[in-house]
Order: structure tokens, then C-alpha cells, then sequence
């Protein structure tokens, strides 16, 4: 075995596709690119923990508005979801740039991202972490997917500029006999 260096560790047990974070703060929509997140809970009231900085453009909008939408795309937007990560909300308007279309949330006021498979209308739930980690758990309030959206694989960012596509599919349904909520 070859010494890892701490800093790298987080390639190897980021599990979650990245994804997109809609806020809305002082009448103007912006997005993140996000890959550092996780389920806190799942069920009825799921929580999903993130880290988001006072480096990120979306962490004032985040913390006064208490409100977000976690969009997940898939793979056919791969370059687009970089680009956005690599400038700032600040300096453009990211929909406009992008050629993304917002629709209207149920929930909460950020919109929705049309483009993606999957929006996650989200509250902020617990602020505990934030001060000292840049962590907050989000309650998601309301779920969507496009049922019709032919392209359902995401990407993961392996934290040194490649991805990983989603690809073949392991079926270990039988064994799964501990966790029958989860078939």
C-alpha cells in the first residue's frame, strides 16, 4: 500500500451524483454546482446534510432565505454543470448563460431546473453546523422527477476534474431480505 494523503481521502467515499442548487435571494435566481452531500435521513421527512461556504455565491442567499432546490442532472449536461461551478452567480446570470429554464417550485420560491431528472424542493432544517462546518440539513418539502426523461445516468465527481457515469445496473434483490422496504 502507498500513503494517501488526507486531503484526497474525500474521492473515495463521495457517493452522491453531483448535482445543482437553485437559491433565490433579493429577486435574482442563481445555481451551484454541489457534490459534497449526503443523506442524514430518509422516510417520510428525509434530510439531506451539504456544504455550502461563504465562498459560494448561494451561501448568503442559503442562510437569509432558508430555501433551495436540489436539482440532479444527468449526464447529457455533464458540461454545462461544470461550467457553472467554474463561475460565480455574482458576476452572471447562470440560467440566461446556460440556456436553463426555471419552472415554477410549490413549495419554496427557487425554481425548478426543467433540464433535470430529479428537483428537490428544500428548507433548511438545522443551521448547528454551519458556523464551525458549512454544513446544513435541508428538509426536502416536495420531490419531482421527469418520467419521460430518456437520459437517467448522473455523475460523480471523483475530486480531481474526472466523473464517473452511472452505468451497469447490479440486481442483489434477493438478498436484500434485512431491508424489504428498500426493494
Amino acid at each position: 500500500m502507498d500513503e494517501l494523503p488526507l486531503s484526497r481521502t474525500y474521492r473515495f467515499i463521495e457517493p452522491g451524483p453531483v448535482v445543482l442548487v437553485a437559491t433565490l435571494h433579493k429577486e435574482r435566481i442563481n445555481i451551484m454546482t454541489m457534490s459534497y452531500h449526503m443523506v442524514v435521513q430518509d422516510g417520510n421527512q428525509p434530510l439531506i446534510g451539504c456544504i455550502i461556504g461563504p465562498w459560494d455565491h448561494s451561501f448568503e442567499a442559503l442562510q437569509e432565505t432558508g430555501e433551495c432546490v436540489i436539482a440532479i442532472p444527468t449526464v447529457d449536461l455533464a458540461s454545462t454543470v461544470v461550467e457553472i461551478g467554474n463561475c460565480s452567480g455574482d458576476e452572471i446570470d447562470k440560467f440566461k448563460t446556460f440556456g436553463l429554464t426555471a419552472m415554477r417550485a410549490r413549495k419554496v420560491k427557487p425554481p425548478l431546473l426543467a433540464e433535470c431528472l430529479v428537483n428537490l424542493e428544500c428548507r433548511v432544517f438545522d443551521t448547528s453546523l454551519v458556523d464551525k462546518y458549512n454544513f446544513f440539513i435541508l428538509a426536502v418539502v416536495k420531490a419531482w422527477i421527469d418520467p419521460d426523461r430518456k437520459e437517467r445516468r448522473t455523475i460523480h465527481h471523483n475530486g480531481d476534474g474526472t466523473f464517473v457515469v452511472d452505468g451497469e445496473i447490479l440486481n442483489l434483490r434477493e438478498k436484500m431480505i434485512k431491508w424489504p422496504d428498500y426493494l
